[in-house]
């Protein structure tokens, strides 16, 4: 069996995001990028599947711009032995994405297809379910661990109080979360060797996006804090200051 996995290129977590001057970007100058986190658990689950002889081969898979290819370069260096880049860039338009991704997948030969249960540029959590939908393919969300049983997937989910267990046919989709799938690093020999390895780029499916990005706004500064005094001497203060002007009280 072959598995897909979808990654995503996103600013590092740790970057300082600035909007650029047209309000509706950020600006890229400084910034680094890199495969967004989530989907790092979901390639490293696909690479444990391959090791244990549940997967035969591994393809990581992206909607990007040429600068994606630094992004694919890594998912082979971590060990994938193929990457594909559909040629275009994801929107704001989550559905958009889903089926551009969605005609790609439908005639890939994949009985699994990972997702990151998220992206950590847009939070949107809903790329996988939708592409699922699209292909009329069973999806098991957030599931932090999973085993293939004969032709079913087994996913671990972690809710209140327990793990639920959720037992799926194949070919089936699947979006992981943070769970005992920690990303390896990539050893020089890896390295090496993606930089050889091809890049296969295709052409995306044309879909028209619908939703459309107006604005983006830094949230507003957090004014600064006040002391009020020191001990029980304080309280009467504080209490009249979150009653009145908090309005918390």
């Amino acid at each position: 069996m072959n598995v897909i996995v979808c990654i995503k290129r996103v600013p590092d977590t740790e970057t300082r995001i600035r909007v650029a001057a047209s309000g509706t970007a950020i600006d890229p100058a400084g910034v680094k990028y890199i495969v967004s986190p989530y989907d790092e658990f979901a390639l490293e689950a696909a690479l444990r599947l391959k090791e244990s002889g549940g997967a035969a081969e591994v393809t990581a898979m992206t909607l990007g711009d040429p600068a994606a290819a630094e992004q694919l370069r890594s998912a082979l260096a971590m060990g994938a032995d193929r990457v594909v880049r559909l040629e275009g860039e994801p929107g704001p338009d989550g559905l958009a994405t889903a089926r551009v991704l969605a005609a790609e997948l439908a005639s890939a030969d994949a009985g699994l297809v990972l997702f990151g249960v998220k992206a950590v540029d847009d939070d949107q959590q809903q790329i996988g379910p939708m592409v699922a939908t699209l292909l009329d393919r069973p999806c098991v969300t957030a599931v932090a661990e999973f085993a293939l049983e004969g032709d079913r997937v087994v996913c671990h989910r972690e809710v209140d109080g327990g793990i639920e267990i959720v037992d799926v046919p194949l070919p089936a989709v699947v979006t992981i979360t943070k769970g005992p799938y920690e990303p390896r690093y990539a050893s020089l020999k890896g390295i090496m060797a993606a930089k050889k390895k091809p890049l296969e780029e295709k052409p995306a499916a044309s879909v028209p996006a619908r939703l459309e990005l107006l604005r983006l706004e830094l949230p507003p500064e957090r004014p600064a804090g006040r002391i009020l005094g020191e001990g029980p001497d304080a309280v009467p203060e504080l209490v009249r200051l979150l009653r009145e002007e908090a309005k918390v009280l």
